[in-house]
C-alpha cells in the first residue's frame, strides 16, 4: 500500500510540474518542463550523493578508521542481501542517520558523530537497519526524483516568465497563481512522498534486524535528542534522515511541513510488529 501511495504522489507531481509548464508558457512551456525537468533529475541522479554529503559535511571513512561501525553495517548487509555501501561520518552532535546514492551498487549509509556517542548498540543497529531498508528499497532514487521535480517547479516559473519561453496558449492568471502556489504544492506532495518511503523503511529494517524493537526505542531517543540539540543543515536534505534533523525549529506552523511522519506513528506501527 505504501508503494502504490507512493506511485501516485510521484505522478501527482509529475503531473502538477507538466501542468505548470502548459499553463505558464503553453506549448513552449510545457516543452521547457520536460527539457528542465530531465536536466534537474540528470543532475540529481547521478550527483546527488555527493550533494548530499556535502550538505552534512559528511566525511567517507575506511574500515581502518571505524571498525565496529564497519562490521555492524557489514553483517546488516549480509542479511538485507546487499552489496557493502560506502560509509560515512557526519561532524554533528545530533544523534541521527541517513542513506544516499542512485542505487544499491553506489550506496552510502551515513552516520552523526552524536548518534556513536549517545546511542546503544542494539538501537545503533536498529537505526542502519532502517538506512539500508532504504537502500533495498531504492528510496534514494525516488526521494531524489522527488527532490528534483520539485526544485524544478520552484524555479519553472522564473525560467518560463524572464526567459522567453512562452507562447500565445499561456495564461496570465494562472501564470501568477502557480507562481505562488507550484512551490508550495511541489513542496507538500514532496514531503508525502518522504512519509510513506519512512514508514516503508521502518518495516523492512525490522526485517532486517530480526525484531522492531530496537529500531523503536532508537527512534523515540532520537527524536528526544533532536530537540533538545539543534543541526545546522540544508533544508533540501532533511528528507533523507533518520528523524526530522530540524525537529528543534519544527513547532507550530512548521510542524505542519514536516518530512518525516510523527514518531509516535511509526513506533506505534513498530510495536504492532512486535506483537504479532
Amino acid at each position: 500500500m505504501n508503494n502504490i501511495k507512493t506511485m501516485v504522489l510521484m505522478a501527482g507531481l509529475m503531473g502538477l510540474f507538466l501542468l505548470a509548464g502548459q499553463l505558464l508558457g503553453g506549448s513552449q512551456g510545457l516543452l521547457l518542463a520536460l527539457i528542465v525537468g530531465g536536466a534537474f533529475n540528470f543532475v540529481m541522479y547521478f550527483f546527488s550523493d555527493k550533494m548530499v554529503l556535502k550538505m552534512y559535511r559528511a566525511q567517507v571513512v575506511t574500515e581502518e578508521q571505524a571498525p565496529e561501525l564497519y562490521r555492524m553495517v557489514d553483517r546488516l548487509r549480509q542479511r538485507a542481501g546487499l552489496p557493502m555501501p560506502v560509509i560515512a561520518v557526519a561532524p554533528h552532535e545530533q544523534p541521527n542517520a541517513f542513506a544516499t546514492g542512485r542505487n544499491p551498487e553506489h550506496a552510502v549509509v551515513a552516520v552523526t558523530t552524536g548518534i556513536l556517542k549517545y546511542m546503544p548498540q542494539d538501537e545503533l543497529e536498529g537505526v542502519l537497519a532502517h538506512e539500508l531498508a532504504h537502500v533495498k528499497n531504492r528510496d534514494m532514487l525516488i526521494t531524489t526524483i522527488a527532490a528534483g521535480v520539485a526544485g524544478a517547479i520552484s524555479n519553472l516559473p522564473y525560467l518560463i516568465m524572464f526567459g522567453g519561453g512562452s507562447d500565445d496558449d499561456g495564461h496570465p492568471l494562472a501564470q501568477l497563481a502557480l507562481l505562488l502556489l507550484a512551490p508550495i504544492g511541489a513542496m507538500l506532495i514532496q514531503f508525502a512522498v518522504s512519509r510513506q518511503r519512512e514508514f516503508e523503511a521502518d518495516r523492512v529494517g525490522a526485517e532486517i534486524l530480526g525484531r522492531p524493537m530496537p529500531l523503536a526505542n532508537a527512534l523515540r531517543r532520537l527524536d528526544a535528542l533532536a530537540h533538545q540539540i539543534p543541526m545546522q543543515v540544508a533544508p533540501a536534505a532533511a528528507p533523507l534522515a533518520q528523524v526530522n534533523p530540524l525537529a528543534a525549529h519544527g513547532g507550530g506552523f512548521v510542524g505542519l511541513f514536516s518530512t518525516h511522519p510523527p514518531t509516535e506513528a511509526r513506533v506505534e506501527r513498530l510495536e504492532a510488529m512486535a506483537v504479532r
